[in-house]
């Protein structure tokens, strides 16, 4: 049973009694003999609606009932024209032929049924016909939400003027005024101002979206229905996220998920997509899947993509976490907002696997940077500008030899002696690792791709003649015959000129 069935139904126990006419008998076998093919023999319950209204000698209950199926059936069959004449012809019974609350609901039912359809201008047109019938009704509520749905249908269609223009009509309706519910006009202020938050947002009007969203924060006291809080709270997040107020953006993003899923609206899935990147966005290396809200969505398959970047983000794992975007384009970028900050995302993880492989260097050619991050010499030297700016990296850029000069604190020199005992390690490793598998094979397994990018960052060459000496040791206690040759490979693979030898 639809909410229009269950309406008749509510109507005719209210309204009905023991005094109905002979026509109106007819007229109700009609109505429902042709209701009750409309699903399996649609065009035969066309028929029969429409000799229902043929019958009817004045307007009333039952002409009003036939017109409403009328206008759903031939939405349903996509004649769209005849769905119009019904529909105006309809709005001629709202005066007299049925109660103000029955018509009121009924009206507001058909639109949201024909709102589905994709002919924009079609519903354009409904709406506006709905709206000039209700000038002399004096319906302000259904008044109210016709024009929402016109607002919202001028959002939908990125019509910022026309929807502008009915915001302020439908705000100064909502002016003070002793007559006017507050409680009403509390929830109709909420509605409003959703969707100008929205169109400020879209428009990436963040001037104005602050205002707006202040507006809407300190001066609505209505309890608001969680959709259009929902709404509210995922442009805030949007607007802080946009002026790197990551912790503020987290907050409203988490709260606009909540909303949502209480509703029961799927923007909950893009609002979690969003929160998952502010998480990153923040750098706190929390998981936003650890909360008990956001943990039975880790592994939905729209979010499951998420849940990867955010390990390789956590991980400083640079090719996973580009391999991931490139695989699921339409996933990840699909999203005009996501695709915003993809780029912030990618240059805060190159800038960390930067930090790390220049750590064991007082000196380093930019064009190594630039092979082992795969992005161009320019870029490095971007990556490097911000990184020094913000005290990530102390160094000078030579930018005529495209070189980098590091500066060593205290600090720095005990965490450079640890990255070449690493090193050392990685070199001790391949020399067992190669006892079995050439060099070309393994620089092209996942392992050694792994330490590739922390180790072949020549340190000096004292470094490299003590681990050219512990491998010769190792070698040794294996009882494994490893040519010279081998050895002196490795040696001359980890001198390579990128580096300052001492």
């Amino acid at each position: 049973m639809d909410l229009d069935d269950y309406m008749e139904e509510e109507y005719d126990f209210q309204y009905s009694d023991d005094t109905d006419s002979e026509p109106d008998v007819d007229l109700e076998n009609q109505y429902y003999n042709s209701k009750a093919v409309k699903v399996s023999h649609p065009y035969e319950a066309l028929e029969g609606f429409k000799k229902v209204l043929e019958l009817e000698k004045e307007k009333g209950e039952w002409g009003f009932r036939t017109l409403k199926q009328l206008v759903k059936l031939t939405c349903s069959l996509g004649m769209y024209n005849e769905m119009v004449d019904y529909y105006k012809q309809l709005l001629t019974y709202i005066k007299s032929a049925v109660t103000r609350n029955y018509s009121e609901k009924s009206i507001n039912n058909i639109l949201d049924h024909i709102s589905t359809i994709k002919e924009i201008d079609l519903l354009e047109l409904l709406y506006d016909s709905t709206l000039e019938v209700l000038k002399n009704a004096r319906n302000d509520r259904l008044w109210f939400k016709t024009n929402i749905k016109l607002a919202k249908l001028y959002f939908d269609r990125r019509d910022f003027r026309s929807l502008s223009k009915i915001l302020d009509e439908l705000r100064h309706s909502c002016q003070s005024n002793g007559a006017v519910d507050e409680l009403r006009k509390g929830t109709q202020l909420l509605e409003i101002y959703a969707l100008e938050i929205q169109m400020y947002t879209e428009q990436k009007n963040n001037k104005k979206l602050k205002v707006s969203f202040s507006i809407k924060t300190s001066a609505i006291s209505a309890i608001p229905h969680p959709l259009i809080m929902g709404v509210v709270r995922e442009c805030g997040g949007k607007m802080h996220l946009r002026e790197g107020q990551f912790e503020e953006a987290h907050v409203d993003f988490l709260e606009a998920f909540k909303n949502y899923d209480e509703s029961g609206n799927m923007r909950r899935v893009s609002c979690l997509k969003y929160l998952v990147l502010t998480s990153m966005l923040l750098k706190s290396g929390i998981n936003p899947f650890h909360s008990q809200e956001t943990k039975p969505y880790e592994n939905d398959p729209e979010i499951f993509v998420m849940t990867q970047l955010v390990r390789a983000y956590q991980n400083d794992d640079l090719v996973n976490f580009q391999l991931i975007i490139e695989q699921n384009k339409d996933n990840v970028l699909g999203d005009p907002f996501i695709r915003e900050r993809v780029e912030e995302l990618l240059s805060n993880i190159r800038t960390q696997v930067l930090v790390k492989l220049i750590k064991p260097f007082t000196r380093i050619q930019l064009s190594f940077l630039a092979d082992g991050l795969h992005v161009s010499l320019k870029e490095v030297k971007n990556l490097l500008a911000h990184a020094i700016r913000d005290n990530a990296v102390s160094g000078t850029i030579d930018s005529m030899n495209n070189v980098l000069t590091l500066t060593r604190t205290p600090a720095a020199v005990l965490s450079r002696r640890k990255a070449f005992q690493s090193v050392s390690c990685f070199i001790v490793w391949f020399v067992r690792f190669s006892l079995k598998v050439s060099w070309p094979i393994a620089c092209h397994s996942k392992l050694d791709l792994h330490a590739w990018s922390l180790s072949p960052c020549n340190t000096d060459f004292h470094l490299i003649r003590i681990s050219y000496i512990e491998a010769k040791v190792q070698v040794k206690r294996y009882a494994c015959p490893l040519q010279a040759s081998s050895i002196l490979d490795i040696r001359t693979r980890f001198a390579k000129p990128h580096f300052q030898l001492h």
